[in-house]
């Protein structure tokens, strides 16, 4: 998942599968099943997420597609042990995107090691 930056009030569904890395489709899917998850449609009816929907969806891809879980395994999660469920996955997210830094700064240094 890509790190996320607030800078608009509502997010369209093209952004937010970007963000999570995917379809589209899926997005609609977990719409459907998890109540938490409620964008705005436009006039147009396509899909509009505040960041509280997309924290959702965090949420949702990180125990189905991270914890490999079920619907009902992710539902039932959610339901019981919510803030576990929050602080894990900020914590796996904020190790993910030191990672990539990391990753960044060593690229940098192999390019300065390579000029010498």
């Amino acid at each position: 998942m890509k790190p996320f930056k607030q800078e608009k009030i509502y997010y369209s569904s093209k952004e937010v599968s970007q963000l999570l890395n995917v379809p589209h489709t899926t997005l609609i899917y977990w719409e459907k099943e998890f109540d938490a998850v409620r964008p705005k449609r436009t006039d147009k009816g396509r899909l509009q997420f505040k960041k509280e929907d997309i924290d959702e969806l965090r949420l949702i891809h990180y125990l189905l597609k991270q914890k490999k879980m079920t619907l009902a395994g992710a539902k039932q999660k959610l339901k019981e042990n919510r803030d576990t469920v929050v602080k894990t996955e900020g914590i796996i997210s904020r190790l993910e995107n030191i990672k990539q830094e990391l990753l960044l700064l060593k690229q940098e240094f192999d390019a300065l090691e390579d000029e010498f």
